[in-house]
């Protein structure tokens, strides 16, 4: 019983035994004394075992070699290696001779305290009287001999495993296992010579094991010369091993090392498209989208059918180079494909997309049709579809997908609840748009975009003490005011000719360092030009050169038509050429401005010639 708890790890019921015996009063044979010398040792108790075998002593049993051999093993276990010499020379006093078992348990116990000179010390007299090591002092050995840039020795010990018929997968296994811990997998090549090379090039298994050893160690030159001299014939194998390996270095964030497998690798009429797609998405990481779009163009010329994944990576390959018009053709290629059903992923995706250009049309009818598929959608995809499809979708629609995300439980984003704001706010639903900004402030989600989203909302619908008051809130809630908020406030207050609030703003922005962007400029420029202040509009077109910031097509646009109420046509007609020279190209507003300013001070004849220039050029 003994035995079976020991061996079970099962230490409390042994010990529970031993105190069997000694409560009966059992007398115990040599067997008994060597078991439970064994309990006391494989527990680490080298004290309970020291009694143990001075009470066996006593009782008339000499300590036999096994004795001695149990106690060298359990202090090898706690690294007492001291005492484990102790005992071998007591061991040797009484005339009792080292066996197997003895060299066994000092080589691992010196081993595992790593003092590589005194295990190999062991081994060697191991071998001396005969004895053979067995497969964990093999591994001992080598983990030292690795740590102690001793290959000549390692070369040995693999000999010897090969001596005593260790299966040639198991000693690769051992020994890269040991050279990987010591971190000098670079020194494999100068171990593995001989069978256990040859092994290695022509077991498909070995060879994969090594080389990708090599990889995760950016020992590239040493894992392709393994693959240039490999033995097997296997193209499938070899392009799978090929993936793995560049996955590999990618996952390890390796993306230098990707490239250089890639390349080295034999060239096929036929590309493989997983390691395409793989390399489209290392190449994309590492901004190199003109390596990434040359594979794609490769794909396409062959005759390999595109899957769902291979789409999604060339999809975010263009959308992360920021060649949305690319991306779009490709989504128009695999609409094209029966077979294609789109994930989560690459859904979201496309909507962000579509988003993105402006495809407010090809939103809607994507919405539509992901909403007849039925399938039930997690948090990040409401808040996906509400972010993208706000401009695409009515706002009945968008109103009961809000309010669906909430019957289920999901949170909302910020930038979710801003959208919800904006279209709420846009559609004069104010009580609506009231209700979204409490809710969102209970859960701690308001920030700065939400106040501006509030105050733009009520600027625009002339809602001007509802938009002051949420400025005072916004101070209050601890944020600045933004400059966005100035401009909103600007607008709406010079719109509403409350000219007096209109300059309070003004100050009030100089009063807390707030910088005028080209917005804010656009803005003074259409007020003024709108009163006829021309002297004011001057001022700020000198102020908006004098930053360096320079007006743009909004600015020239808002000028020209500033100077036609003012009745200065011969300057409005001269910044149509000033746009020119400047690198930016007139609209059909800049032209229309142009004419309407004509026509107010009764140049009809140079109206129509505009007009027909207009027509002329298409606008």
């Amino acid at each position: 019983m003994i035995t079976i708890y020991t061996r079970t790890r099962l230490y409390d019921k042994a010990e529970d035994v031993i105190c069997f015996l000694k409560e009966d009063e059992v007398v115990l044979n040599k067997e008994n004394w060597l078991v439970v010398l064994n309990c006391y040792c494989q527990q680490g108790k080298l004290d309970d075992a020291e009694l143990a075998l001075r009470a066996m002593k006593e009782a008339g049993f000499s300590p036999c070699i096994v004795a001695y051999n149990t106690m060298i093993t359990g202090y090898g276990r706690v690294s007492s290696m001291d005492q484990s010499e102790r005992l071998l020379e007591n061991l040797k006093e009484t005339g009792l001779v080292p066996d197997e078992t003895t060299y066994r348990s000092l080589i691992e116990g010196w081993g595992r305290i790593g003092n590589y000179e005194k295990a190999k010390f062991y081994y060697m007299e191991l071998e001396k009287f005969g004895f053979k090591p067995n497969s964990s002092n093999l591994y001992t050995l080598i983990r030292l001999q690795a740590k102690h840039e001793d290959e000549v020795g390692a070369i040995r010990t693999i000999n010897d495993m090969l001596m005593i018929g260790c299966q040639k997968s198991s000693i690769l296994g051992i020994v890269l296992q040991a050279y990987e811990k010591a971190d000098r997998l670079i020194k494999m090549s100068a171990v593995l010579e001989g069978p256990m090379y040859d092994h290695v090039l022509k077991n498909q298994t070995s060879c994969t094991i090594l080389v990708t050893a090599y990889v995760k160690s950016s020992l590239i030159d040493n894992a392709m010369e393994v693959l240039r001299k490999k033995k097997w014939k296997d193209r499938v194998f070899e392009d799978n091993l090929y993936h793995l390996l560049i996955c590999s270095c990618k996952d390890l964030g390796h993306l230098e090392n990707a490239v250089k497998i890639f390349t080295c690798m034999l060239k096929s009429d036929k590309p493989n498209m997983n390691i395409f797609c793989t390399m489209i998405d290392v190449y994309s990481k590492m901004a190199l989208f003109s390596e990434a779009e040359k594979l794609y163009t490769e794909l396409k010329a062959s005759d390999i059918k595109l899957d769902m994944i291979a789409f999604s990576v060339v999809i975010r390959m263009y959308v992360k180079s920021g060649s949305l018009k690319e991306a779009c053709a490709v989504l128009e290629i695999m609409d094209g494909e029966k077979n294609i059903v789109p994930d989560v992923y690459l859904l979201r995706d496309i909507l962000r997309i579509y988003q993105r250009c402006g495809m407010e049309d090809k939103l809607a009818d994507l919405y539509y049709k992901v909403l007849r598929n039925g399938e039930i959608w997690d948090e990040e995809m409401y808040n996906c579809v509400i972010n993208c499809c706000a401009r695409a979708l009515p706002v009945d629609e968008l109103s009961r997908l809000f309010d669906e995300m909430l019957q289920r439980g999901f949170l909302p984003s910020t930038i979710t609840f801003n959208v919800m704001l904006h279209v709420y706010g846009k559609s004069r639903l104010f009580e609506k748009a009231k209700g979204v900004f409490w809710m969102a402030k209970k859960r701690g989600l308001i920030d700065v975009i939400s106040y501006n989203t509030l105050i733009a909302v009520y600027g625009k619908n002339k809602y001007l003490k509802n938009m002051s008051a949420a400025v005072t809130k916004m101070q209050f809630d601890g944020f600045s005011v933004s400059l966005e908020a100035y401009n909103c406030m600007l607008d709406a207050y010079g719109k509403q000719s409350e000219m007096d609030k209109f300059k309070s703003v003004l100050q009030r922005m100089k009063l807390s360092n707030c910088s005028s962007d080209r917005y804010t400029y656009n803005i003074l420029i259409n007020i003024y030009g709108e009163k006829g202040w021309i002297e004011e509009v001057a001022n700020v077109l000198a102020e908006l050169k004098e930053y360096g910031i320079g007006p743009d097509l909004c600015s020239y646009n808002t000028l020209i038509k500033a100077y036609g109420i003012a009745g200065m046509v011969e300057d409005a007609v001269a910044l149509v050429k000033e746009m020119r020279e400047n690198g930016i190209e007139p609209d059909r507003l800049t032209y229309t401005n142009l004419i309407t300013a004509l026509r107010k001070n009764d140049m009809f004849l140079e109206a129509v010639k505009w007009s027909l220039w207009m027509k002329q050029m298409g606008l």
